[in-house]
């Protein structure tokens, strides 16, 4: 064999074999995993794996189940305000930064700072600020207001609020800095023809610029609609899923409801439901970035 070939087969041959272990991983600690979990959801397994095929009957018992319909719709409370109060901050803060003004970049930073921590470190600070033994009540009492009252984080109505607040508070820098490219994207030539032809800053904003971030709108919302849908760590470090179960959602239920109360079945059915939902979110992404590849 000439060194040529050789040389040619090391090339085909050498980055299969360093990428070889990491689809390997993938394989089993991902698909493989979906579908034995997938698998699980049709037997009678409880606290140890039980491949007793039993149908739909764990899905049945699921949407039976009060505690699975409470965390369903807590997570769209906690979705539904995350994703719009996220979406509108971020588009005021990138709209604000995209007009030159002094100290942009350290803004930036301070905007973006919240994402750079992780939702364990969030919940626990935010954890401290609400309470009202220690947080913000305590500090506007001992300012002289002593009537201020702020305990949302232990009254069971208020508390998914809180949940919106901090994680708000964590991912809008990351929706700004979204936004804040797209703006930065635009065809310069379109604002400036629109300008001499009259429009202000308001109509060149509302009628040319956001119109046409369509795509960046989208991509934020998937994102947002992912992090909001296996919300766990975020809730447990702040709430706990209290109190009672006021905060609780499906990723919460999924965990205790398979480990804590040995309903492995069960959870298994909540987890296919919750990939069902990320993946109804992701499937029209992917077609829409597909076929944007395809006109281009």
């Amino acid at each position: 064999m000439s060194v040529s070939k050789r040389k040619k087969g090391i090339d085909y041959w050498l980055p299969k074999l360093v990428l070889s272990p990491t689809m390997a991983i993938t394989i089993v600690f991902i698909y493989g995993f979906i579908i034995w979990t997938t698998i699980l959801s049709f037997t009678k397994s409880r606290f140890l794996p039980d491949y007793e095929f039993v149908g739909f009957a764990q899905y049945v018992k699921l949407f039976m189940n009060d505690r699975w319909m409470g965390a369903l719709a807590n997570l769209a409370i906690f979705g539904t305000l995350f994703i719009i109060i996220c979406m509108v901050i971020g588009l005021i803060f990138a709209i604000l930064l995209d007009q030159n003004i002094r100290a942009e970049g350290a803004l930036r930073t301070i905007y973006l700072y919240p994402m750079a921590l992780s939702f364990i470190v969030t919940g626990t600070v935010w954890k401290w600020i609400l309470n009202p033994t220690v947080g913000i009540e305590k500090f506007m009492r001992d300012a002289g207001f002593e009537s201020f009252s702020f305990d949302w984080i232990i009254d069971p109505d208020m508390a998914i609020y809180t949940v919106v607040i901090a994680g708000v508070w964590q991912s809008s820098g990351f929706v700004m800095a979204l936004f804040l490219a797209g703006l930065r994207g635009i065809d310069t030539s379109i604002i400036k023809a629109a300008q001499l032809d009259g429009a202000n800053l308001f109509s060149v904003y509302t009628r040319i610029i956001i119109p046409s971030m369509r795509p960046v709108f989208f991509s934020a919302f998937i994102m947002l609609a992912h992090i909001a849908i296996k919300s766990f760590d975020l809730i447990m470090a702040l709430t706990g899923g209290g109190p009672g179960t006021s905060t609780d959602v499906p990723a919460i239920f999924m965990y205790q409801i398979s480990f804590q109360r040995a309903q492995l079945g069960v959870g298994a059915a909540s987890a296919v439901i919750m990939l069902m939902g990320v993946t109804a979110i992701l499937i029209p992404y992917l077609y829409s970035e597909l076929r944007t590849k395809d006109n281009d």
